[in-house]
This record gives C-alpha cells, structure tokens and sequence, in this order.
C-alpha cells in the first residue's frame, strides 16, 4: 500500500476562502495541487473545521457516498475534527494556517485518518484523542501508526498560553507519545508558519506581517 501525504505552499494557491460557497479560483486551486499528486478532486472528502459549540474532538468515518464532499461547498458535510477512510483512492483533505494537520496511518489495517490539531484541540487532548479513536474504534495498536505533521509556528510566534507558553508542536508531541506512538513513526515537517513565506499563517496576517490571508492543505490517500 503507497501512501500519498502532501502538503501545498503558497504557490499552489490559497486552498480556503471560509465562506459556504467556495469561489471558483478556490477550486481551480484545490483541483490543480490534488492533480499534482495524482488525485482527482471528485474523489476527495475534505475535514469541515467548525469553532462553534464546545467540542474540538469529533471524529468519524467517511466512505465513497461522500466523494467529493467539502471541496465544492463546505457545507454539504458533517463537521468533524477528523476523518477517516478505509477506502483505496478515497482522498482526505484540511485547508489549515495556524493548526497542524496530523495524518495517521495503520498499516495493519489499512486506515487512514486526518485530524485536525488546533489550540482548541489540545485544550481537550485531542493528540491523544484521535490516536484512541483508532484504538477504540479498529482495534488499532498505536505502535504501529505512522503519523505525519504539517508545518506549524513556534512558540515565539504563537505560545499557548493554557500549556506554559509550550509551542503546538511540543503539546501535539507530548499527546501523541501518551497515546502510545513512537516517536520514531512521526514524520514532521520542521517549517515555522510564522517565519516561512512558502505558507499562510493567519495569525501572522492579523498581526500586518503578511499582505494576504489564505489557507494552505494537506492531502492524503491510501493508494493501490
């Protein structure tokens, strides 16, 4: 089984506009990074971020009935804080700038799951939390998971004030070794979204440090 994990930059366009009709540019974006990575647009299901009610945590399984969800309209699905498949072919996908998208993959079992980790997220231990989803609900062993993490900004930029100052990188670190992973299975890429013009970072434009707000993603797939 090939995993397919990739993250865009800003020259691939901005992947988000926030709104429930997404712009045509939007997803000529979106449809020209997904076939970059030879991934069509139609197969693909994107994680709808939602920040209203009090639960960061919210995970569920996505099959083909919901090809092509999200990456059209973004309210044509469920919000969840993680997705996850046991498809081939079947696409997940997170527009982020601040938070970090976190791939886990059982090769065991052949599941694959995108969640996303944001300062509301880890207030509630979702590290920990999509690992025990997994284990929970596919009887997964979490030394067998192979994760991936998005680029994210440090602590300087962008301290947590509920875990000291700590940046998300070190609490999403700590959560997923709790949880059982090795550290040694995680894939991080190391780039500081404060500091590295290559991504959006939406804290940065709020601050006048960027000229234009915007998402990046990150796309995976279980490939045959």
């Amino acid at each position: 089984m090939n995993i397919i994990v990739s993250t865009s930059t800003v020259n691939d366009g901005n992947m988000s506009n926030g709104k429930s009709k997404i712009d045509d540019k939007i997803i000529a974006n979106r449809s020209a990074f997904l076939t970059k990575n030879g991934i069509d647009i139609n197969k693909t299901t994107k994680v709808y971020i939602v920040y209203s009610g009090d639960n960061y945590c919210r995970y569920h399984e996505v099959s083909n009935q919901h090809l092509g969800n999200g990456m059209f309209f973004d309210n044509d699905i469920d919000p969840a804080d993680g997705l996850i498949t046991r498809d081939i072919n079947h696409a997940l996908f997170l527009p982020i700038a601040d938070c970090v998208g976190v791939v886990l993959f059982d090769p065991i079992k052949n599941i694959l799951m995108l969640s996303h980790i944001g300062r509301h997220s880890l207030e509630q231990n979702g590290g920990h939390k999509s690992v025990k989803f997994l284990v929970d609900q596919y009887k997964s062993n979490p030394k067998n998971l192979l994760i991936w993490l998005t680029p994210a900004p440090g602590s300087d930029a962008y301290p947590l004030f509920a875990f000291n100052g700590q940046s998300i990188k070190d609490i999403i670190f700590h959560q997923l070794k709790t949880a059982g992973i090795l550290l040694t299975n995680i894939n991080d890429n190391p780039a500081d979204t404060s500091t590295d013009l290559n991504y959006y970072s939406h804290s940065e434009y709020l601050k006048g440090n960027r000229p234009d707000d915007g998402r990046f993603a990150v796309v995976t797939m279980m490939k045959n």
